[in-house]
């Protein structure tokens, strides 16, 4: 009786911004706005047989104490347009771009997405996510309108009519001359019309059908509205957890959703987000490790850390002395505002007094707690080390795949792409060459309204989860 084949894993690369993830002291750090920088990036990531490399986006720059955080990057440049040009310099490589569904309008959303999958012959994808904050909101016209609870139920009708406009055009509907825009065989070619709860348009959508039909669709969040949602819609879901108990409880947990919706395993990846640190030896990586979360932790963002949990102003505190010994401030959060206003811990007294306890029986100052308490980087060790782990979480059903989230800009998936990756495809685990031209065929996805494509081998039957998920990896101040 022939040995199972393993489940084939699933690899992409997170631009990194926005967050402490990034070591910009490093000399070998560079910009985070150029173009060759994105260039430099996508092309290590194709180079690599990646699936996609995705790039995240915040709609306003975040402040705390009134000042914009030193670990935001100012003049990022619009996702659409960064997409679009690497369309132009890559050839199989997947084009993820996080599109927010509340301050945007479904026709203007489709119509992006279908020209870049167009320009790109089928590798686009949108990750769909969520906002409530009315300083966020007030950006645009409806600012601050949306009840928290309602962001879902939006995100859930915005997609649904994304989904009407892209499925407008029927397949073929268009004469083999349509290069020229002038002539459809079809009178209803792009007709639509949406009538509900928070859109009421019709209309005639004016991309026709793409490569992919749909772009792919991620999903980002982790409340069990956030899986629900994932489970019910979106082809991928931008995991948080890179650790074996919490990752099998994860994937059992969204996986074991689909049926309801009438959907099977393969139809949903689980790619949580991961870190890294590459060395000779085990023991060199994990020096290694501890020096970048020492320079991604600085005195000043441990205190902006701080300060989320506290909701007070702590910068008067050293940040190589003890914690305060104020206790943190309930209700919502006002010290922060933009993504990072959410309330992180939910019940703060409780968070300040576990910290407390332990700074104390460790002799642990501010800056020492908040690197032991914030989450180490997911993988770290030599190539061979590291691919065993990823493979190992992978073929546990922890993972479908890992999206990979360097700590330089941009060279830092370089040592990745020429040290671990040859050692999973000498496994057999990751594939040497794309079999196909779309992101669908790069994770064994099937074309919206057609017989199911061939699938993947990653994306066996989740198994009983062993525990319960972790806390996420702390997000940066």
């Amino acid at each position: 009786m022939s040995a199972k084949a393993p489940k084939q894993i699933h690899l992409a690369a997170h631009f990194p911004g926005v967050n402490n993830t990034t070591v910009w002291s490093d000399p070998a750090a560079g910009s985070h706005i150029d173009f060759d920088s994105f260039v430099h990036f996508a092309r290590t990531a194709e180079r690599a047989k990646f699936d996609f490399l995705f790039l995240a986006e915040g709609l306003r720059l975040r402040e705390q104490g009134g000042q914009i955080y030193d670990v935001d990057v100012v003049g990022r440049p619009d996702t659409f347009t960064v997409l679009a040009a690497l369309a132009a310099v890559t050839e199989r490589l997947g084009l993820t771009g996080t599109i927010n569904s509340t301050f945007n309008e479904p026709y203007e959303v489709a119509r992006q997405f279908a020209s870049l999958d167009h320009l790109s012959e089928g590798r686009a994808a949108w990750n769909v996510v969520t906002s409530w904050d009315a300083f966020t909101g007030e950006n645009f016209r409806r600012g601050g309108f949306l009840p928290r609870e309602d962001r879902y139920t939006r995100a859930q009708e915005f997609l649904a009519t994304a989904n009407e406009l892209f499925d407008s055009w029927e397949r073929g509907a268009v004469v083999a001359d349509a290069a020229s825009g002038r002539f459809l065989r079809d009178g209803r070619a792009g007709a639509f019309a949406h009538h509900g709860r928070h859109f009421d348009i019709e209309g005639r959508f004016n991309v026709p059908r793409s490569p992919q039909g749909r772009p792919v669709v991620f999903q980002a969040g982790d409340s069990d509205e956030g899986r629900e949602f994932a489970a019910a819609s979106a082809d991928a879901i931008f995991g948080r957890y890179g650790t074996l108990d919490a990752g099998r409880e994860f994937y059992a947990d969204v996986k074991r959703r689909l049926a309801a919706y009438g959907r099977t395993h393969v139809q949903l990846k689980i790619l949580p987000a991961a870190t890294f640190v590459l060395g000779d030896t085990d023991a060199e990586a994990h020096e290694a490790a501890y020096e970048v979360r020492r320079l991604q932790v600085s005195g000043q963002t441990a205190i902006k850390y701080l300060e989320h949990v506290w909701n007070r102003d702590l910068s008067a505190y050293d940040p190589d002395g003890p914690l305060p010994d104020v206790d943190p401030l309930p209700g919502e959060n006002t010290i922060a505002l933009g993504r990072a206003s959410v309330r992180q811990f939910r019940d703060p007294l409780e968070t300040a007094r576990r910290w407390r306890a332990l700074a104390e029986a460790k002799n642990l100052s501010i800056r020492e707690l908040v690197i032991s308490t914030t989450s180490e980087q997911t993988f770290i060790g030599s190539p061979a080390t590291v691919a065993d782990s990823i493979d190992a979480l992978v073929q546990a059903d922890a993972a479908d795949g890992f999206i990979l989230i360097p700590h330089i800009t941009p060279g830092g998936l370089d040592g990745f792409a020429d040290t671990v990756v040859p050692l999973l495809q000498e496994r057999g685990v990751f594939r040497t060459d794309y079999e196909g031209t779309t992101l669908r065929d790069h994770l064994g996805l099937a074309v919206p309204g057609t017989e199911p494509a061939r699938q993947s081998t990653a994306s066996a039957p989740a198994r009983t989860a062993a525990s319960a998920p972790s806390p996420s990896p702390a997000p940066a101040p």
